[in-house]
């Protein structure tokens, strides 16, 4: 209606009350989590008849709005910080990242550029040097080094996977152009071929699809890890078949079993062979902060690119994955589109981070790893790392000393990868037997037609009494489900 004047429904004074209703909510549901079943009990749909059909014309009282939290939205909550949730990957979850998020909504920046806030974009710069330099990344990562590498916080490892492609692609069709010049780029596209082992996480083959390249998914040997002389075998007969071999991508702790690429053999090949090699780190490269998993770096040397998420386990919330390039012009130059309106006076002087990435904005993710590095400090998140791999190998005695189990595979970082002793079937009833009860929760992998499960320590809040805890449904479940199959 014309001459109407919006006035806000919230100012300062209801915000603050609002919002320290709202921190004191967070602070008792994370410190009861551990009451609270890990899985939810429901039916889809369950939500829509909780609540109108519309929303309201008239605002109403954010009293209300706390009121239904406990009614709507927490009944349908999978609790992942919960002690006793073992599925996937952990994501992480502390405090100071949580009081960073709120500095950065109300900031509400869109850094694309370096003017759009400096702060945003200078920051981010500093921190994925500070960052580099705790996995001790060679120098050449880093954006104080002297070849003018450097780091940016992209959303997922599943985007930084898909940004180096792009970039190796561009540099693979530049480069191929001039040998054959009488080639068109979409000729040398047809041509291009990337490769992972078939352990790889299923982002990166959709990478290539985003990217519209094949991927070779290779064999892996009995530790499930890609070595050199598999990938070099692969390049050369492409190459023999007229094909133009461009991208790599190694896995440092894959997700079905936590398995770890042969790097050092890796690396040597893509050097020779000239080819774009992206490590994907996301879930274990937040151990490499302890100085004793570093060896699992070794080869890294030979990487155009590197990734992995402080936000799957050192305490950083989602969304912050931390990827490094050698040489950023390779990926600047292929995702380059600069209209007048977003130039500015110091082009050039700073990274524009719009360059770097898939989407044009982005926010204020630095905050979180500034307040978590310095909240915590080095020596408590390694203190923290530790931790959960030592939790992970409480589990791991369980399991061998019961000769109702087996271990799948070697465990070297929070996940155990183990199955009941008998057919895929038994392990599958096991399995979907523990997670209907929804006190503890696991999710499966399947490798060579071996399904198995997947104990991971997820939770920071998870101690040694909860990993008892798990393994005796475990057990208890296991018992169970033979004792009703003897009676069959």
């Amino acid at each position: 209606m014309e001459g109407t004047v919006f006035t806000p429904n919230m100012e300062v004074a209801e915000f603050q009350d609002f919002a320290k209703a709202m921190i004191d909510y967070i602070s008792k549901y994370m410190s009861t989590i551990r009451d609270r079943p890990v899985l939810p009990k429901l039916e889809p749909g369950y939500l829509r008849p909780l609540i109108p059909e519309s929303a309201p014309e008239e605002p109403e009282s954010w009293h209300n709005v706390m009121e239904d939290i406990e009614r709507v939205i927490m009944p349908g909550v999978t609790h992942w910080h919960s002690p006793r949730f073992h599925a996937y990957f952990p994501t992480a979850c502390s405090y100071p990242a949580i009081v960073a998020d709120m500095l950065s909504d109300a900031i509400a920046c869109i850094g694309f550029t370096w003017i759009a806030s400096p702060a945003c974009t200078e920051l981010e710069v500093v921190m994925m040097d500070w960052l580099g330099k705790m996995l001790n990344l060679p120098d050449d990562f880093l954006a104080s080094g002297k070849k003018g590498g450097g780091g940016v916080i992209q959303g997922t490892a599943s985007e930084a996977t898909l940004v180096a492609l792009l970039g190796a692609k561009t540099r693979a069709i530049r480069r191929t152009k001039e040998q054959h010049p009488d080639w068109t780029d979409l000729e040398i596209a047809s041509k291009l071929v990337a490769y992972c082992s078939k352990q790889a996480h299923s982002s990166v083959e959709r990478a290539g699809l985003l990217g519209s390249v094949p991927f070779r998914l290779l064999p892996t040997d009995d530790m499930y890890r890609l070595q050199g002389s598999t990938l070099e075998e692969a390049i050369k007969k492409d190459k023999a078949d007229g094909l133009v071999p461009f991208y790599v991508v190694a896995t440092l702790g894959t997700t079905s079993c936590c398995s770890f690429d042969l790097l050092k053999e890796i690396g040597p090949v893509c050097k020779n062979e000239e080819v774009w090699l992206h490590v994907d780190a996301a879930y274990a490269g937040s151990a490499f902060i302890c100085p004793e998993y570093q060896y699992l770096l070794e080869g890294v040397e030979y990487a155009e690119s590197f990734n992995f998420n402080p936000h799957k386990w050192m305490l950083v919330n989602f969304d912050c994955s931390a990827m490094w390039l050698k040489n950023p012009d390779e990926v600047v130059n292929a995702f380059n589109v600069d209209p007048l309106y977003l130039k500015h006076d110091h082009q050039g002087a700073a990274p524009d981070y719009r360059h770097w990435q898939i989407p044009l904005g982005r926010r204020f993710r630095s905050l979180k790893l500034w307040f978590v590095l310095r909240l915590y400090g080095i020596k408590n998140l390694q203190t923290h790392i530790r931790h959960q791999i030592g939790l992970a190998h409480q589990f791991e005695a369980y399991v061998n000393e019961d000769e109702e189990f087996e271990l799948f595979n070697e465990v070297l970082m929070g996940l155990v990868c183990f199955r009941v002793k008998g057919s895929n079937e038994l392990n599958e009833q096991v399995l979907n037997r523990i997670n209907k009860k929804g006190k503890i929760h696991m999710v499966p992998s399947k490798i060579k037609d071996v399904f198995f499960l997947r104990f991971a320590v997820c939770s920071r809040f998870t101690n040694a009494e909860d990993v008892k805890y798990s393994w005796s449904e475990v057990k208890a479940t296991t018992q169970e489900i033979k004792k009703e199959l003897a009676k069959q």
